[in-house]
């Protein structure tokens, strides 16, 4: 579903599905089976099936996606190949994109920056936050994929550790928690604001429950304080939020009463 924030249009582009086990990725501490309370949420059989891709939004000249999915990539649990599929049913082929930016740089949001070492935005400049790129690819650390997929980016990459506007209209903000560099893009236009999550949240469900933990999540205590601010500062707004993982990719908005909050798609 396409959604316009004032002049800005944004565009889900569906790269696959991943599916996991919803209380071994996402649980309540001291309770043994927190989706008691929100069977609804999760399949028959228990499963999560969390979409994978990205966000495209067209803002001026400017043609930018947020992540880039998980790629043509099958290993029983996460299986991608589609987003170029996605973009061009929207008439965007991959020299027309401007930017590619991402929320972090787990391997289900970095799958298409290339292929076979090349590229695959050919006219795109790349940008990450520095933190995720030291505590991915450049540190001790560092993950075989992430480099193998990141580093033959080489001058098409930009590295940021800061706040700043990647177009009109589309600002990047840190969010650290989940992983260091964790960043979510708000966009913008006239009184219209919507904000694109990365994995800051996996399931709406963590919009109604505070304390729920991410097995993914870096620094839980982190992760935890920056969604339930954005969480807040969007409750009973105009504000739409979205991530990749929500179902159907869809956007909505947090409505708090006495004390808690929930999610309404539109």
């Amino acid at each position: 579903m396409r959604v316009k924030i004032g002049s800005i249009e944004v565009l889900p582009v569906l790269d696959g599905f991943g599916v996991e086990v919803a209380a071994d990725i996402l649980s309540r501490p001291g309770v043994d089976d927190p989706w008691a309370c929100h069977t609804e949420r999760r399949e028959a059989d228990g499963s999560l099936r969390l979409p994978l891709g990205g966000f495209c939004v067209r803002t001026g000249d400017r043609t930018v996606l947020v992540d880039a999915g998980v790629g043509a990539f099958d290993n029983g649990k996460y299986s991608g190949g589609s987003l170029l599929a996605s973009l061009a049913g929207h008439g965007i082929g991959p020299a027309d994109v401007t930017d590619v930016v991402f929320t972090h740089l787990h391997f289900d949001h970095i799958g298409w920056a290339t292929q076979d070492g090349v590229p695959v935005f050919p006219s795109a400049t790349y940008r990450a936050h520095r933190a995720d790129w030291e505590h991915f690819v450049a540190g001790e650390n560092a993950h075989p994929t992430m480099v193998e997929k990141l580093t033959p980016l080489g001058s098409r990459l930009e590295l940021f550790d800061a706040d700043f506007t990647v177009a009109p209209g589309l600002d990047a903000r840190h969010a650290p928690g989940h992983t260091p560099g964790s960043t979510v893009y708000v966009v913008s236009s006239g009184t219209r604001r919507a904000v694109l999550l990365g994995d800051v949240v996996h399931s709406v469900v963590q919009f109604s429950e505070r304390d729920w933990e991410v097995i993914w999540d870096v620094d839980p205590a982190a992760a935890s304080k920056v969604r339930n601010r954005i969480a807040d500062e969007a409750a009973d707004t105009d504000d739409l939020l979205v991530a990749a993982h929500f179902p159907g990719m869809r956007f909505g908005r947090i409505i708090a009463a006495d004390g808690e909050r929930r999610f309404v798609a539109v």
